[in-house]
């Protein structure tokens, strides 16, 4: 089914988001993300505070969007643009890898600034929650079985085991018996990210391929 171009009103408020976005990371990037307030941001991308508070709840979702947005929509889209005979667990599991990965110079800048700010980092974990409803859409098409929770409960598992990798990514330095992941400190990378999604998402393999089995018999 072919999605209809948005309109005249969406245009600008996916434009408007976008402002913001880049106003927010630029901003945080020259200033340090604690000398960026919402005044600030709103000025700086032409528009309101009130109408900044219609996109964002605060500072730090506005900067984390810039690396993170619509990355939700993308994984879903690739995982229903891979072809059918593609097992569906591969298919989430490469759709997730590339998306989380390829990144380009902007979402460089602001996971240097995430992986600083324990803020920055609590609102980039808590987009991984936004991953369920379109994968559920696709995952429920995919198994055409859109009258069952099974695409939403694999859907929900997937947002879960990358929030999970992602925490191990973002490890906090010093004692790593001692240190509580959010505690506050730098953090930085720890390892492969590509390996860690694949890790965490391997479990759910085995439900993937139930699923699909149901499906076909």
């Amino acid at each position: 089914m072919t999605t209809p171009p948005p309109g005249l009103r969406e245009r600008k408020k996916q434009a408007t988001r976008e402002a913001l976005r880049e106003a927010a990371l630029r901003l945080a990037v020259e200033r340090g993300p604690d000398r960026v307030r919402v005044e600030d941001i709103a000025e700086a991308a032409g528009v309101s505070p009130r109408t900044y508070n219609n996109y964002f709840a605060s500072r730090e979702q506005a900067i984390v969007s810039a690396v993170t947005a619509d990355r939700e929509a993308r994984i879903a889209a690739a995982v229903a643009a891979r072809p059918a005979g593609v097992r569906l667990a591969d298919a989430v599991t490469e759709a997730v890898v590339e998306q989380y990965t390829n990144t380009g110079e902007r979402e460089h800048k602001a996971l240097l600034l995430i992986t600083t700010q324990t803020a920055l980092r609590d609102a980039f974990l808590d987009t991984t929650a936004g991953i369920e409803p379109p994968l559920a859409t696709v995952i429920a098409e995919r198994l055409d079985d859109a009258g069952t929770h099974t695409a939403r409960v694999l859907a929900a598992s997937v947002a879960a085991a990358v929030r999970i990798a992602l925490e191990g990514w973002l490890r906090p330095t010093g004692n790593a018996e001692a240190a509580e992941f959010g505690a506050g400190g730098l953090v930085v990378p720890s390892g492969s990210l590509p390996d860690q999604l694949r890790t965490a998402l391997a479990p759910l393999a085995p439900a993937f391929d139930a699923a699909e089995q149901h499906t076909q018999s």
